[in-house]
């Protein structure tokens, strides 16, 4: 079949563009012709199917992304695609990889009414309408059955046009038989003692992943174990108000923001805790990623995959509504408690026991079976 494939920006760190790229990769391993559109690329180009920028040049990411989406529109109108696949929200998708939480109840929840008024909100509300209005015929390849039922609340969404994935945690993510080597290397090189511990968080948009929360909880803790305990921030964002946050707090220097690592199944063995707090997530693979590799962690309620770490007892839950004393007091636990080993246990079990990893091939065979609708979506 002859494939478009559709996003905005790619760059290597992000969960939503690694997911992208395997399941295109598994597409053009499979004979399908692959076409990407996109505004932004940054890493290595795959050579197996030809990836087209589409260059805008408004200054706001609303107007960004609707330039980008009307020159789409004019480019797919001239060609004969078999199906047009989506990871991002836009009009004129027959497929959409569903990564993102739904934004009007995002909205709803985090900014006062007067926001609604704003060309920001008008435009992406109008494309998440786009892919989830009755109207449309484009189906949904849904990551999180919290975030369907939001969808149906807000549009009264077909509950036929859903398709549910499980997870794709990529096979690097695995504890290898040398990961208690690894850890000892890892820190050797970071110049992390014995009685020190790493508190590793992943993933962009550092505020909504928690990075705040995770400071504050690093800077409540007793004065000595503060002082032992840093923190590993690993993604891409502007770092500086979180280093004035910790500067604030005396912790900056145990405050270490890497803005992209090649190496992260490393950090995911040598780190002692996963924390992510975020205040909103979809599902947040990163969770299952540290899992995987045997890392315990804590995260918030608000997390899709959080029936994981509950079914598994690899860590522990923040309550929601978010409370940073609870989040302090869980913090404090995980880094001084007699039970580090059994999360370790159990982490280990469950990625052994579960299918946490066939998620691009799921999303390969639904394009695969993909029949088009005669009706313009």
């Amino acid at each position: 079949m002859k494939l478009a494939f559709c996003l905005y920006k790619y760059f290597p760190y992000g969960g939503l563009e690694r997911n992208f790229l395997r399941i295109s990769q598994i597409c053009a391993e499979r004979g399908h012709s692959i076409d990407v559109y996109i505004m932004d690329w940054k890493g290595p180009k795959p050579v197996n199917y030809n990836i087209t920028i589409i260059p805008v040049n408004q200054w706001s990411n609303h107007g960004k992304t609707k330039a980008f989406a009307k020159k789409l529109k004019a480019i797919l109108a001239q060609q004969n695609y078999d199906v047009v696949i989506g990871f991002n929200r836009m009009p004129g998708l027959d497929l959409y990889y569903s990564a993102d939480p739904c934004y009007v109840d995002k909205i709803n929840h985090l900014k006062p009414a007067i926001y609604k008024l704003s060309p920001r909100y008008k435009h992406f509300s109008a494309f998440e309408k786009a892919v989830f209005d009755p109207s449309s015929n484009t189906q949904l390849m849904m990551l999180s059955e919290i975030e369907q039922k939001k969808y149906i609340a807000h549009y009264h969404t077909q509950k036929e046009r859903f398709h549910h994935l499980p997870p794709g945690i990529s096979a690097d993510r695995k504890r290898p038989a040398n990961a208690d080597e690894i850890r000892k290397q890892w820190k050797a090189e970071f110049n992390i003692h014995n009685d020190e511990k790493v508190v590793l968080m992943i993933g962009s948009a550092f505020k909504r992943k928690g990075l705040e929360r995770t400071i504050l909880g690093v800077a409540s803790l007793t004065e000595d174990l503060k002082s032992k305990t840093h923190i590993m921030m690993i993604g891409e964002d502007n770092p500086k108000p979180f280093q004035a946050l910790a500067e604030k707090l005396g912790i900056a220097k145990q405050l270490h923001i890497f803005l992209g690592r090649d190496d992260v199944p490393r950090f995911l063995l040598g780190a002692d805790l996963l924390a992510h707090p975020a205040i909103s997530e979809n599902t947040g693979n990163v969770i299952l990623e540290a899992m995987v590799a045997g890392l315990p962690v804590l995260i918030s309620g608000a997390c899709g995959y959080a029936f994981h770490v509950e079914r598994s007892k690899s860590g522990l839950i923040a309550k929601e509504p978010f409370s940073q004393d609870d989040f302090n007091q869980k913090l404090a636990t995980m880094l001084t408690s007699s039970e580090h080993s059994k999360w370790v246990k159990n982490c280990i079990n469950y990625s052994q026991t579960e299918d946490l990893y066939s998620r691009p091939e799921a999303v390969a065979d639904i394009i695969d079976s993909f029949k088009k609708s005669d009706e313009p979506s």
